[in-house]
């Protein structure tokens, strides 16, 4: 994904990226300084070289995310643990608001994630993998979970070491630790659209933005919320189907910048059902920002009697 020519230029790199944030603070969790590499410890975005080199240590859990197990039994990382998409309760799905706290830990602890460990989330869906980061950020467990970058597309296209056995899963110990403050209701943003320091990003593809696709069933109206730059979510990918890697970090925050994302100002991430925006939200906890997520999206606000713009995207 984010490829290094040696550990010097990545040490160059993480010095530019903590410059660039200036007087922002980490968001509490977070390893934002080394988001893309950091040794000894693994920040939000882990490389295949990373992983790789760690494979079977016990303080590192590798979860393999998808809709079909005959994906994983095909071939998976060794000592991946295969958890089924239905499985747990993610945010960034079609509710218009959280899962319980209780059915979130139990789902999670039922695939080995536990307070004593990393967990590296690998996965053949870039979106899969940011939905459930986020649910672990939502749980207070963001700091101790990475994406691999690339998922399971780059670790294959790179020639790392496949299995096709199953280990056995030892069923986790998790703390919950709450952050209900990451996640915002319709009423929330609608109070606040005045607000300079609130920066709504739409992450659906520019057509949706604009209204030109007209609306579908799960968005009853065309148009965007009143006031959201338009920052599609595989923008922040090099190619979606062939390297789903992120962009280098000043490419990342370029984007954001562009929609208006600054120091001291809170992201709200939307799409339709919450589930692209939680690459937004992903990318922008890593980049340092103040960012939420809201869960109903646009097929909430748009079902209500809520103001709604069409036209181009703002630059």
């Amino acid at each position: 994904m984010f490829r290094m020519v040696d550990f010097r230029r990545a040490l160059t790199l993480l010095a530019l990226g903590a410059s660039a944030l200036g007087a922002q603070e980490p968001q509490p969790g977070v390893q934002v300084t080394g988001a893309w590499l950091q040794e000894p410890h693994p920040g939000a975005l882990v490389t295949g070289a990373w992983l790789q080199q760690r494979l079977g240590e016990p303080g590192i859990l590798v979860l393999d995310i998808d809709s079909r197990r005959d994906v994983y039994d095909e071939g998976h990382i060794p000592g991946s643990h295969f958890v089924a998409l239905t499985a747990i309760p993610l945010l960034g799905g079609a509710g218009f608001e959280p899962p319980p706290t209780e059915s979130l830990e139990a789902a999670l602890e039922a695939a080995g994630v536990s307070d004593d460990v990393h967990v590296v989330i690998a996965s053949r869906s870039p979106l899969s993998a940011t939905r459930l980061w986020l649910t672990l950020d939502y749980l207070g467990h963001g700091g101790h979970a990475s994406i691999l970058d690339g998922g399971m597309a780059r670790w294959k296209a790179d020639g790392r070491p496949l299995a096709i056995d199953a280990p056995a899963v030892r069923r986790g110990s998790l703390t919950p630790r709450p952050r209900p403050q990451s996640i915002v209701s319709a009423d929330w943003i609608a109070a606040r659209l005045d607000d300079p320091g609130v920066v709504l990003i739409d992450a659906r593809a520019e057509n949706e933005y604009t209204g030109a696709d007209g609306g579908t069933g799960a968005q009853p109206k065309a148009g965007h919320i009143p006031g959201a730059g338009n920052l599609s979510w595989e923008s922040l990918l090099v190619a979606r189907e062939t390297d789903p890697s992120l962009h280098p970090p000043d490419t990342l925050r370029a984007r954001f910048q562009a929609v208006g994302a600054r120091p001291g100002r809170t992201l709200v991430a939307y799409c339709v059902i919450g589930t692209r925006a939680s690459m937004v939200y992903f990318v922008a906890r890593m980049l340092g920002y103040d960012v939420r997520l809201y869960e109903g999206s646009w097929h909430e606000w748009s079902g209500r009697d809520l103001p709604f713009v069409t036209g181009p995207a703002r630059r």
